[in-house]
């Protein structure tokens, strides 16, 4: 097995770390720099900033947060949110994002994923799907801040978007999102026997034991959280200490 790893998740919007449930309801949790900081400290081996902002002004405020955290840590930062364009990506880039998230644009064209991949490489483009399961018990995807059912089937589009170039797959399950209940297992099974590329669980995790579990039962290569290290109920050491103590290996 594979080292694990572990990545906290910084929600930003106009400039402030926020946590929701379900996507809403949001909480100001504090400055993204010294959140990052302070999560480089307790051994996070990559960090994900995801931009929940609506306007054009809230995105330059995040790309000048990204320039000014990268110049404070080390450990690689992935950039997420209202990425359209390839130039989106270049901008996030030159600010010293190690990776870029797109979501909703890449499900509107889906093209934009091989253009990033062929402009940028495949390892720095990380395809974020937002999925929540139907009555039927299928798992759609959504778009626009997990608000719209597209209908799209979770496990083609995981699969698609491999294929055009995407290096890594986030999917978030939007039933368990802030609730800290544990991770969606079935949706992340999904995820990991549709696409041949490392996939980042989210959405659940909330306690120890969350983390134990998710790596025992899927493939997935990290775990990401924000809630239980937001709110100082466990640190990213506390996780991995569990998971070593139950022989799972971690950086």
């Amino acid at each position: 097995m594979q080292a694990k790893k572990i990545i906290p998740c910084l929600d930003v919007h106009a400039g402030r770390v926020v946590k929701g449930i379900h996507f809403v309801d949001f909480r100001d949790v504090g400055d993204p720099a010294v959140c990052a900081m302070e999560y480089e400290k307790q051994g996070a081996d990559e960090l994900v900033f995801l931009d929940i902002s609506a306007t054009v002004e809230d995105r330059h405020t995040t790309v000048d947060l990204v320039r000014k955290t990268v110049e404070k840590i080390t450990v690689p930062l992935t950039v997420g949110g209202g990425i359209r364009t390839v130039d989106d990506f270049r901008e996030l880039f030159e600010a010293g994002a190690a990776k870029v998230s797109v979501n909703s644009a890449a499900v509107r064209r889906p093209g934009l994923i091989k253009e990033a991949a062929e402009a940028f490489g495949s390892e720095r483009i990380v395809l974020a799907i937002d999925a929540k399961q139907n009555e039927a018990g299928k798992y759609t995807v959504y778009i626009n801040g997990g608000q719209k059912d597209t209908g799209i089937d979770l496990a083609s589009w995981a699969k698609q978007g491999a294929k055009l170039g995407a290096g890594s797959i986030l999917p978030t399950s939007i039933d368990r999102d802030g609730k800290k209940s544990g991770f969606d297992l079935d949706m992340l099974n999904i995820v990991c026997g549709a696409a041949d590329v490392p996939v980042i669980a989210s959405g659940g995790g909330g306690n120890l034991a969350s983390f134990v579990e998710v790596f025992e039962k899927t493939n997935v290569s990290a775990a990401l959280a924000a809630s239980i290290f937001h709110f100082g109920e466990y640190t990213v050491g506390d996780v991995k200490n569990e998971l070593r103590a139950h022989d799972i290996p971690v950086l």
